[in-house]
């Protein structure tokens, strides 16, 4: 039934235009964000319209069960939408049934359900000569060379030492002069040891020391060429670049370096605490899907070497 004290014509989706409002303004969400939660908001009111037999108004969406939530979420699957943008789909829902509650004063208290479950993909790695390749080949097509210079120790940085984009953009000038290792701030504010190779230093040196900017202690490692903070999206775009060149598949990403370091140490008999450690991760479940990333190179390796595969 109608809401009766509301006399909005389409409450619901009135509500629904209120909250878009809420998201650019408030929340300052971007406008992709923005139009693609608002988008998922309708449709749920559409469906939960379908699914009573009558118009929704504002205030059923404060009653709604984990059944309602079901419901919605198996009419998307059944349109054919995958794991990851159902899971994204059932975020936007809660944002918006969060809203709702908060507009009416009310706490939200939201139906226990369940987003699906996303399928675990395998790291695809690249192989130690793709990776050094990537490296040197996006440090020389810089027409500046001591940015050259410093794409080159950023990626060899990743691969040689597995650390993120983010990590290793957020090193410090202190860092200097480098030793046979590096302490790195990771996620949740975790520091870890790292070993740095003799080349990555060796590069990491050489930047320093053409680097136009001043490097202080307090300042960062990297600079972007105008002497702020480098962008991640410049890494990346170094390595498109290096990747188109070389004609590498487009699984060849700055964190794919780290996935290659991971790997590689995982054939060469490292252990998974170990292992762990130097990736810095919280939970070693992390970590062993490297494990089955090294049992699929072997088992691809068998396929095609093998006389009899």
């Amino acid at each position: 039934m109608v809401d009766q004290l509301d006399p909005e014509p389409n409450p619901a989706q009135a509500l629904a235009v209120r909250w878009a409002s809420h998201l650019a303004h408030d929340r300052r969400r971007s406008v992709h964000t923005v139009r693609a939660y608002v988008a998922t908001a309708h449709r749920f009111i559409a469906f939960l319209s379908r699914h009573r037999g009558e118009q929704l108004g504002r205030f059923a969406l404060l009653s709604l069960s984990a059944a309602d939530l079901r419901a919605f979420l198996g009419d998307r699957r059944m349109s054919g939408l995958g794991a990851a943008s159902a899971a994204r789909e059932m975020s936007a829902v809660r944002g918006f049934l969060a809203y709702a509650a908060q507009e009416a004063g009310n706490t939200p208290q939201l139906p226990r359900t369940r987003a699906p479950r996303r399928p675990r993909t395998l790291p695809r790695p690249a192989s130690p000569d793709d990776a050094l390749a990537l490296a040197r080949d996006a440090g020389d097509a810089s027409a500046v060379e001591w940015v050259g210079q410093r794409d080159l120790a950023i990626l060899l940085l990743l691969y040689g030492s597995g650390l993120r984009v983010s990590e290793a953009l957020s090193l410090t000038a202190s860092v200097l002069p480098l030793g046979a290792a590096l302490r790195v701030t990771g996620k949740r504010a975790k520091t870890r040891v790292v070993p740095i190779l003799p080349m990555v230093r060796e590069a990491i040196e050489a930047y320093a020391k053409a680097c136009p900017w001043p490097l202080l202690s307090t300042g960062p490692l990297f600079f972007g060429e105008r002497g702020g903070p480098l962008n991640p999206d410049l890494v990346r775009r170094a390595v498109r670049g290096a990747r188109h060149r070389l004609g590498l598949p487009d699984s060849v990403t700055p964190h794919a370096l780290r996935h290659s370091f991971a790997t590689h140490l995982l054939a060469r008999g490292a252990d998974l605490r170990s292992l762990q450690e130097l990736l810095g991760h919280a939970s070693l479940s992390s970590t062993q899907i490297y494990t089955a990333v090294d049992a699929a190179h072997l088992l691809d390796t068998y396929r095609h070497a093998h006389p009899r595969a």
